[in-house]
C-alpha cells in the first residue's frame, strides 16, 4: 500500500510538472478537448439509457440484432455477383409489373409531347371515353376495399355542377373568391361539429390524409421547440400508425418509435407508451381506427399520458372519418358502450378526418381540427419580408383548388348529420356481419381469426394457428381476387384487410359465401406427386419484404412500382432486342 501511494504521487508530481511545461493556450486546448469527449460519452450513455428504458433489455437487444443482420445482409447483397443475380431478377420483375400496369391500346392516341395543333372537343370526349375502357379494377360493384367512396350518381352530378361553377376558385385568394374562403370555415366548424370540438377549438383543410398527418406532426415539432426548447423531438405511436405519421417523421428531422400492440386487443401497449415517453417527445398518436386492423387504439389512456405529461395527442381519424363519429347516434351497436377518442377527452389535441372517404366528397380533401389556435398556428408558414410581398401560407401547399372544397361543401349540407347517421349504420351493419360469419361459419371459423375486436367499417383477418401449415393468406387474397374481390394485403401480421364502403352494403353475403369457396378450394388444392407447390406472386413478394436475408429488395421493387407511375414507354427487358 505504501507502494502504491509513492507511486501515485510520483504520477502526480509528474502531471503537475508537465503542466507547468506547457503554456496557457495547450492547457486550454486540452481542456476543451477533455469537455468534448466528456460530452460525447455523456450523451452517447443519456441515448444508451433512454434506449433500454424504453425498449427493456430484451427489446432492445432485439432491435440491435435485427439492425446487425440488416447491415451484414445488405453487404452481402451489395457483392457484385450477388448483385448481378438481384438485378437481374429485379428486372424481370420490373418488366411483369409494367405490363399489369401500363395499360395502353391501339385505339388511343399518344402524347409524349404537346401536339402542335390542338384536339377538338369531340375528340377529347372520345379519348376520354375510351381510357375508362381500359382494362381495371371493376369498383362499381362493391368488391373493392375502400379506394373509392361513391355517394351515388345524383351525388356527384352535385359535385360536378359545383366544380364547373368554381372551377378557376383558388383557396390563395379569398379576396378574388370570398364564397370559396366562407365554405372552407363552414367545412372546418361542421367537422369539428361532429368530433364535439370545445370552445376555441379549430383547423383548417388540407388534402388528404398524409398531408393531415404532416402537418399536425409539424405542428407539433414547432409547438415543442417553442414551448420546451426541443431540439431533437421524438414522436411516439403505435406499429399500426399510418405511413403518414413515419413520412412526416421523415421530412422533418423526428426520431419515431413505434410501439407494439397488446396481443389480445391489437391496440397500442399502454405501459410500453408510457416508458418511451422522455424529455424530447413532442407527440403521441393514436388512431380511430387504424388503417391495417380497424381497430381503435384506447385513446382515453392515451389521452391520460398526453394530460399528465403536458405532450400533444394527434388521433388520426381519417379512416374513420365520418363513420367512428356517427358511431354512438347512428345505434348501429345498440346500447354497447362506445369508446371516447375525441375532443370529450381532455388529452386530444388534434384530430384528422378525411372528408373525402365517409364523407363521400371528392378526392383531395381532408380537415385537420386542433383544441386550440397556439398548436394551428405551428403549422403556418409566415415570411414577412419577402420581395414579392407579405406571405403567408397555411398548409404545406400555396395554390389549392378552391372548387374541391366547394365541392366539399355542398357534400356535407347536401347529405346532412340523418344522412351520414344512416350510411354509417348499413356499412358497418354489413361489416359485423362478415365479422360474425368468419367468427361462426363452421369452414371459417376453423381455418381464419378475426384481428382484435374491430367496430366501425373495417375488418382483418389471419390464418389461425391451427391452419398455418395448410392455408397462406395471400394465396387466399389471390384467389378472391380471380373472383372479383379485392382485399388488402397486411404483415406482420400476415393477413387481408377490407374497408366497407356505401358500394359494399348489398355483397356481404357474396363476400362470405366466396370466402368459403376461396378456403375450401385451397384447402383440396395439392400439388401433383413430385411436383412442387407454387408460391403466388403476393405471398411470394410478401416473403421478401419480411425476411431479414432480402433486406433493401422490396424497396427496389416499391420505387420500381413508383417509376412506372410516370412512364410513356415500358422498360425493354432481358430478351429484349
Amino acid at each position: 500500500m505504501v507502494l502504491q501511494t509513492s507511486t501515485l504521487l510520483q504520477s502526480l508530481s509528474q502531471l503537475r510538472a508537465y503542466r507547468a511545461a506547457q503554456g496557457p493556450v495547450s492547457i486550454a486546448l486540452a481542456v476543451i478537448r477533455d469537455a468534448i469527449v466528456l460530452s460525447f460519452v455523456l450523451n452517447w450513455l443519456a441515448s444508451a439509457s433512454s434506449f433500454l428504458r424504453g425498449y427493456g433489455i430484451v427489446g432492445a437487444y432485439k432491435k440491435l440484432n435485427l439492425s446487425v443482420k440488416q447491415r451484414l445482409f445488405r453487404l452481402f447483397l451489395s457483392l457484385p455477383p450477388v448483385k448481378k443475380k438481384v438485378d437481374s431478377e429485379l428486372l424481370a420483375t420490373v418488366v411483369k409489373m409494367e405490363a399489369q400496369l401500363m395499360q395502353n391500346s391501339d385505339e388511343l392516341l399518344q402524347f409524349p409531347i404537346i401536339p402542335n395543333q390542338g384536339l377538338r372537343y369531340a375528340e377529347i370526349s372520345a379519348q376520354l371515353d375510351q381510357l375508362q375502357q381500359l382494362k381495371h379494377t371493376q369498383w362499381q360493384n362493391g368488391r373493392v376495399s375502400g379506394a373509392v367512396y361513391h355517394g351515388g350518381d345524383q351525388l356527384l352530378e352535385l359535385q360536378s355542377n359545383a366544380f364547373h361553377k368554381y372551377a378557376v376558385a383558388n383557396q390563395l385568394h379569398p379576396d378574388v373568391f370570398p364564397g370559396v374562403r366562407k365554405m372552407e370555415a363552414e367545412v372546418v366548424s361542421m367537422v369539428l361539429d361532429i368530433f364535439n370540438g370545445p370552445v376555441g377549438s379549430c383547423g383548417s383543410t388540407t388534402s388528404g390524409g398524409t398531408e393531415s398527418l404532416l402537418l399536425t406532426s409539424l405542428a407539433a415539432r414547432e409547438y415543442g421547440k417553442k414551448t420546451k426548447g426541443i431540439t431533437k423531438p421524438e414522436v411516439i405511436a403505435p406499429v399500426t400508425v399510418h405511413a403518414g405519421i413515419e413520412k412526416a417523421c421523415y421530412y422533418f428531422g423526428m426520431k419515431l418509435h413505434k410501439v407494439d400492440l397488446d396481443p389480445v386487443t391489437y391496440q397500442v401497449d399502454i405501459r410500453k407508451v408510457k416508458r418511451l415517453i422522455n424529455g424530447n417527445t413532442v407527440l403521441l398518436v393514436g388512431s380511430a381506427p387504424n388503417f391495417p386492423h380497424g381497430i381503435i387504439d384506447d385513446i382515453e389512456a392515451l389521452s391520460g399520458l398526453a394530460t399528465k405529461y403536458k405532450i400533444p395527442l394527434h388521433v388520426d381519424a381519417c379512416l374513420g372519418s365520418f363513420i367512428v363519429s356517427f358511431l354512438e347516434s347512428s345505434q348501429v351497436h345498440g346500447s354497447k358502450i362506445i369508446p371516447k377518442f375525441d375532443f370529450r377527452l381532455p388529452g386530444v389535441t388534434s384530430i384528422s378526418c378525411d372528408t373525402h372517404k365517409y364523407g363521400f366528397a371528392p378526392k383531395g380533401s381532408s380537415v385537420l381540427l386542433y383544441r386550440s389556435p397556439e398548436l394551428r398556428q405551428c403549422q403556418y408558414y409566415v415570411l414577412s419580408d419577402w420581395t414579392g410581398g407579405m406571405y403567408g401560407s397555411p398548409t404545406l401547399a400555396g395554390s389549392r383548388p378552391g372548387a374541391l372544397m366547394v365541392g366539399c361543401w355542398a357534400t356535407l349540407v347536401n347529405i346532412g348529420k340523418d344522412g351520414y347517421r344512416q350510411f354509417c349504420k348499413e356499412i358497418v351493419t354489413t361489416a359485423m356481419e362478415v365479422k360474425r360469419a368468419i367468427q361462426e361459419h363452421p369452414v371459417l371459423k376453423m381455418h381464419l381469426e378475426i384481428i382484435g375486436d374491430p367496430i366501425a367499417s373495417v375488418i382483418s383477418f389471419k390464418v389461425t394457428p391451427i391452419s398455418e401449415n395448410v392455408l397462406n393468406i395471400y394465396e387466399l387474397g389471390d384467389v378472391l381476387n380471380s373472383k372479383g374481390w379485392h382485399f388488402s394485403s397486411l404483415q406482420n401480421p400476415s393477413a387481408l384487410h377490407f374497408a366497407f364502403t356505401k358500394l359494399s352494403i348489398s355483397v356481404g353475403d357474396d363476400m362470405v359465401k366466396d370466402l368459403v369457396d376461396s378456403v375450401q378450394q385451397l384447402l383440396v388444392k395439392e400439388p401433383a406427386s413430385g411436383e412442387e407447390k407454387k408460391q403466388s406472386d403476393t405471398a411470394a413478394l410478401y416473403g421478401v419484404a419480411g425476411s431479414v436475408k432480402t433486406v433493401g429488395i422490396a424497396d427496389k421493387i416499391i420505387v420500381a412500382f413508383l417509376d412506372t407511375l410516370y412512364k410513356v414507354e415500358p422498360t425493354k427487358g432481358p430478351d429484349s432486342n
